[in-house]
């Protein structure tokens, strides 16, 4: 991965100790792979999709983002409230990644509890940060790749 290459984190600080553990484990990787990266923070899970939209509309014509993740949490409630954000921020996530071809990890975590949180959070653990930023690496190397090349 070349050492210009710019990942914009896009986090909803809702729970804050679970986004943080989100955040320190994309970063390991970020800088272990040597990629420069910028923080966006938004209210919630809902924003982050229209929130990726703006930035890349944004630097559509001067590209200076070439990868997103996001980063969250949404924790199941007594109301139908949780379907809804969880449904909604995974699919137009999908939706934008996939009609604009642009490079998205998407680490929001759709939990039935803290617990659940916490342990998929934490990079001693399972690490869903770091999973998310493999996964804005590997797609930003597919867009970048020639796979038709010969050799």
């Amino acid at each position: 991965m070349s050492v210009n290459k710019n990942v914009l984190l896009v986090c909803s600080p809702y729970y804050q100790q679970i986004s943080d553990n989100l955040i320190k484990g994309a970063i390991k990787v970020l800088k272990r792979k040597s990629v420069n990266y910028k923080f966006l923070y938004v209210p919630g899970a809902l924003e982050i999709a229209p929130a990726i939209k703006l930035t890349y509309e944004k630097s559509k014509n001067n590209p200076i983002i070439d990868g997103y993740i996001a980063l969250g949490c949404v924790i199941r409630g007594a109301t139908y409230h949780f379907e809804i954000v969880s449904n909604e921020s995974a699919r137009a996530l999908c939706d934008l990644s996939i009609k604009f071809s642009i490079p998205i990890g998407n680490g929001i975590l759709t939990v039935e509890n803290e617990k659940q949180a916490l342990e998929r959070s934490d990079p001693k653990k399972l690490n869903k940060g770091a999973g998310a930023a493999e996964a804005c690496l590997s797609l930003m190397d597919i867009k970048n790749s020639d796979i038709y090349d010969k050799s």
